[in-house]
C-alpha cells in the first residue's frame, strides 16, 4: 500500500502549524526554566525563529516537539549564561503562576514548589517527563543526554521530593 504524502506548505505555514500547536507548551517549558514570564516569551519567540531557520535541516529524527524542546532549552541555556541573569532573584512561588483551571490542592502547590526547588538538570527531567508527556528517548534527545542519564536524573528527583514532601508524594511513576 503506498503512502500518499500530506498536503505541501510552504514554510511559513509549516511554522505558523508549528507556532499554533507547541506554543503553549514551549512557553510553560521556558517559565519554568527562567522563572520570568517575559524571558520565557522571549526564548520562545527565539525557539520559533531557530526552528523558522532550521526548517530545512529538520530530518524528523526526532518527534517536532522533541526538536522544538531542545531548540527552547537551549535559548533558555543561552540566556541563563548572561551575566545579569544570574544576578536576578529568580524564585518563584506558587502564586506566580497563571491560573489552573481548577483550584489546587495544598499538595499541588507544595509539588509545584519542591519541583523548582530541584537542581536544574532534575528539574529539566521532571518537566520534560511529567508536564510535557516526553519520553525518557525524547528527553535524552532534547537535553543530549542517554536515555540513564534521564532516567538517573529521574530517579534522583523522585528521592529529593520524597524526601521533601513525605509520605503525601505518591511517587509519581507513569505507566
Amino acid at each position: 500500500m503506498e503512502t500518499v504524502p500530506g498536503p505541501v506548505r510552504t514554510p511559513e505555514e509549516e511554522i505558523t502549524r508549528l507556532v499554533e500547536t507547541y506554543q503553549l507548551s514551549l512557553l510553560r517549558l521556558c517559565y519554568a526554566y527562567l522563572h520570568d514570564q517575559t524571558l520565557a516569551e522571549d526564548a520562545v519567540q527565539e525557539t520559533f525563529l531557530k526552528a523558522y531557520r532550521g526548517l530545512s535541516q529538520f530530518r524528523g529524527d526526532a518527534s517536532e516537539k522533541a526538536w522544538l524542546s531542545s531548540i527552547a532549552v537551549n535559548c533558555c541555556r543561552d540566556l541563563c549564561r548572561t551575566g545579569w541573569f544570574r544576578h536576578t532573584d529568580r524564585y518563584i512561588t506558587p502564586d506566580m503562576l497563571p491560573e489552573p483551571s481548577e483550584q489546587p490542592t495544598l499538595y499541588d502547590n507544595s509539588l509545584t514548589v519542591e519541583v523548582m526547588r530541584l537542581p536544574l538538570r532534575l528539574r529539566e527531567a521532571v518537566l520534560l517527563y511529567y508536564f510535557e508527556d516526553m519520553t525518557t528517548y525524547e528527553i535524552a534527545d532534547t537535553l543530549r543526554v542517554s536515555q540513564q542519564a534521564v532516567s538517573s536524573r529521574l530517579n534522583r528527583a523522585r528521592k529529593l521530593l520524597r524526601k521533601a514532601l513525605g509520605d503525601a508524594f505518591e511517587g509519581g511513576e507513569r505507566e
